[in-house]
């Protein structure tokens, strides 16, 4: 029985594996026809960034590409985490941004705190924020019935417009029009990381996003309460039959996928790359990244993980693209055109299955 459950659960990775490659490949072909029909002498030379992405610069290439996974591996989790519960947390974005203030605001504010723990308080407030922002949605679902991707598109929006208040009351920089540098104490420390790696701006940011995939994935697949949680997700009649509160547990998913979204942002912006919250009209792109990653790992914390990683590979790659004559409108069109195939990971796995039946059928 074990070994059977097992040989099932390999298929399945399998299948789902398979499925996100061909979107993968299926966009990077699409982005190079893009290439050719925009200036066809450089497609070749715009086709190998594309392929290197982050690691064109050495090093440095690789701290960007780091940096920008971060984040959206956080994203990524949150969206992830909500549609293994059956809830799609649109409203990743809101969360972010919530939890990017609370850390930036510790961090300018909150100079007082010992350098050792500052930063720690300020992820924590992200933390928090994004926990506390996600539970909005998810106590309309539970308690009022209201779908959750309505509430959660809404709460994108009182969120930007509410941060971009706030910035301008407590931490804003007039001249830049976005807020102030967070104190040094605040800024995620590199723990050595920049001996291993020299001339990097690699800290424990990272570090914090892979404990989190670990965490994730444990309660989800190994918990009690992560399957609860799923079980809610696929059948809540059958689950409420069962004696498991549906309603605490929508609220408990939202409240979780909120507070990995604003990790995230904490995550971001106290990176010390010199990042700043903008005052823009603009909702936060890493939360409709993180759907993007969720897509691409098939909402496995694993696997979205790799994704953040590749959509990362990808942003960086997109930058290098303007070195080989290429307008950032263009490169904004190629990188955009190859995640959003990764909408197409449930149309390659129904082929992948399809191919499969046909096979043993033969085979018979």
């Amino acid at each position: 029985m074990k070994h059977s459950k097992k040989k099932i659960e390999e298929r399945k990775g399998l299948l789902n594996f398979s499925s996100s490659i061909l979107a993968i490949i299926a966009g990077i072909i699409f982005g190079f026809i893009v290439l050719l029909i925009s200036n066809p002498s450089q497609a070749i030379n715009g086709f190998n960034t594309i392929l290197k992405g982050g690691f064109v610069d050495g090093i440095t290439g690789v701290s960007r590409w780091i940096y920008f996974a971060t984040p959206i591996i956080m994203t990524g989790l949150s969206v992830g985490f909500a549609f293994k519960t059956g809830l799609f947390n649109i409203g990743a974005s809101g969360q972010f941004i919530i939890g990017s203030f609370i850390a930036v605001y510790i961090g300018v504010k909150c100079t007082f705190l010992p350098a050792g723990i500052h930063w720690i308080v300020a992820l924590i407030g992200a933390f928090l924020g994004g926990a506390l922002w996600g539970a909005l949605p998810g106590i309309f679902k539970a308690y009022a019935n209201v779908n959750e991707v309505i509430s959660s598109i809404m709460t994108n929006y009182i969120a930007m417009y509410l941060v971009n208040i706030l910035v301008k009351q407590n931490v804003y920089d007039s001249l830049k029009n976005q807020s102030v540098e967070v104190a040094k104490s605040a800024v995620i420390p590199k723990i050595g990381l920049e001996k291993i790696f020299e001339g990097s701006t690699i800290n424990l940011a990272i570090i914090i996003a892979i404990i989190f995939v670990i965490i994730v994935y444990v309660i989800l697949e190994k918990t009690t309460f992560g399957y609860e949680l799923k079980a809610c997700g696929q059948n809540p009649d059958a689950s409420k039959y069962a004696g498991i509160n549906a309603k605490r547990n929508i609220v408990l998913s939202m409240v979780i996928a909120g507070a990995l979204s604003g990790l995230g942002g904490g995550l971001m912006y106290l990176y010390g790359a010199g990042k700043y919250i903008k005052v823009l009209d603009i909702i936060a792109p890493e939360g409709f990244s993180g759907i993007s990653v969720a897509l691409f790992g098939q909402s496995n914390p694993i696997g979205i993980f790799f994704a953040g990683l590749f959509i990362a590979h990808l942003r960086v790659a997109g930058t290098n693209l303007q070195l080989s004559g290429y307008v950032p409108e263009l490169v904004d069109i190629i990188t955009s055109s190859i995640i959003y195939f990764g909408a197409f990971t449930l149309l390659f796995k129904g082929a992948i299955i399809k191919i499969a039946r046909r096979f043993r059928k033969e085979d018979k």
